[in-house]
């Protein structure tokens, strides 16, 4: 029979093993529950994104490709948290590599989700701000191009931001058990400037161009000014995305700043991955999806044709769900 001090650990037959975190049944129960709830609704919630945009063809917009891309990056965060699941109670328990391809992952997703947001924002300044040119110079096409491009760059630069990690899993280590990767000073600037603090700065310039404009035509429009008013009529759908779109980044940026500010000011740069602060950034994959139900009348009109299984029916992906 273990001892008590057996049970505290991870691995109880060695002598170099960490310590088991200490909750209450109750509370771990309660953990358990909530990350297997988050985990399963943000992958349903993403799929039916993925699905409905994939799908329909009225719906392959640059916009929508965007939000595709944003989809994918928020299903593969559902996955990420069965991981969270396992370290509920503080130890890893799927060895050093594993570890390691976690934390890349992890990595490459926040940063293809920042990049994403700043395409976004992107869209929406050319839309508002010079809409005699977005058909011209925004294409579903090339949204498709920058969406991989993210995808590729955040791949390689991670890679090489925790290439020692992966070169040799588990050097950070201090037990059995322990999940950790470290990253040096030079990456973790390079990492803190192009993944967040230059991303950032983009998109507050982006939107707070758009808001001016957004702000500019409402008065014109209040004033009754003809010449303008029907350059309103013709944008109030891309205005609307606008909004739309804006209460997404605002959400992003409020769910993410914080794992970027411990970053910033923690002593060194190792990252244990028990942080409460991914769990702020996985829940905030869960929330895009409800954000596109509560605004987005046509991703209601898809969801409701995917889960009544319209969409098997030939010639369902012409739909007009617009």
């Amino acid at each position: 029979m273990l001892t008590v001090e057996e049970n505290e650990l991870c691995y109880p037959h060695l002598n170099s093993s960490c310590l088991k975190a200490t909750h209450p049944p109750s509370l771990s129960i309660l953990i358990y529950v909530a990350l297997s709830l988050i985990a399963l609704f943000t992958v349903i919630f993403n799929l039916l994104v993925i699905i409905s945009v994939c799908h329909f063809k009225r719906l392959h917009s640059p916009t929508n490709i965007l939000l595709l891309s944003l989809a994918v990056s928020d299903c593969l965060v559902g996955f990420l948290i069965s991981f969270q699941i396992e370290l509920a109670d503080g130890c890893w328990y799927l060895g050093d590599i594993m570890c390691a391809l976690y934390f890349v992952s992890d990595y490459v997703i926040t940063s293809a989700s920042i990049g994403t947001m700043v395409l976004i924002s992107v869209d929406r300044y050319v839309a508002i701000c010079h809409p005699l040119h977005y058909s011209s110079k925004v294409t579903a096409e090339r949204a498709k191009i920058c969406a991989v491009i993210c995808w590729i760059s955040s791949l390689l630069f991670q890679s090489f931001v925790l290439r020692s990690n992966l070169q040799k899993p588990g050097r950070y280590i201090s037990c059995s058990g322990e999940c950790v990767v470290s990253v040096d000073y030079v990456g973790g600037i390079l990492d803190l400037l192009l993944s967040f603090v230059g991303p950032v700065t983009v998109i507050i310039i982006l939107y707070v161009r758009v808001f001016v404009v957004v702000v500019s035509q409402a008065r014109a429009m209040q004033s009754h000014v003809a010449a303008v008013s029907v350059s309103v009529t013709a944008k109030k759908s891309e205005i609307k995305a606008a909004v739309v779109l804006g209460v997404v980044v605002v959400v992003f940026l409020i769910c993410t700043f914080p794992y970027f500010c411990v970053t910033l000011i923690a002593e060194d740069a190792g990252v244990s991955a028990s942080s409460v602060i991914f769990l702020l950034f996985y829940f905030n994959s869960t929330l895009n999806p409800l954000i596109y139900a509560l605004f987005y009348p046509w991703f209601r009109k898809s969801v409701k044709l995917i889960l009544t299984l319209q969409i098997l029916k030939t010639g369902s992906s012409n739909t007009n769900v617009v």
